[in-house]
């Protein structure tokens, strides 16, 4: 069975869990520390997705669009 992450993007998302755990990640925009394990992740990935890394796309908002779909119909009524 293939990979689902290459090794770089594993090292990425590595690099980035133990700068979390020093305290010295940050977010993007805000250059807030990230102390959720989750967020770590995510930076790691996306990095290795701006490389060019063998990285699954991000998971799409199927469910928010039909979320707001529905409530728009509903508001019309």
């Amino acid at each position: 069975m293939a990979r689902k992450y290459s090794r770089k993007a594993s090292a990425k998302v590595g690099r980035a869990m133990k700068k979390r755990k020093a305290g010295t990640l940050k977010s993007g925009r805000s250059g807030r520390k990230v102390k959720s394990r989750k967020q770590a992740i995510a930076i790691g990935l996306s990095e290795a997705r701006r490389e060019g890394k063998k990285v699954p796309s991000r998971k799409s908002a199927k469910k928010s669009k039909k979320r707001k779909a529905a409530k728009k119909r509903k508001s019309k009524r």
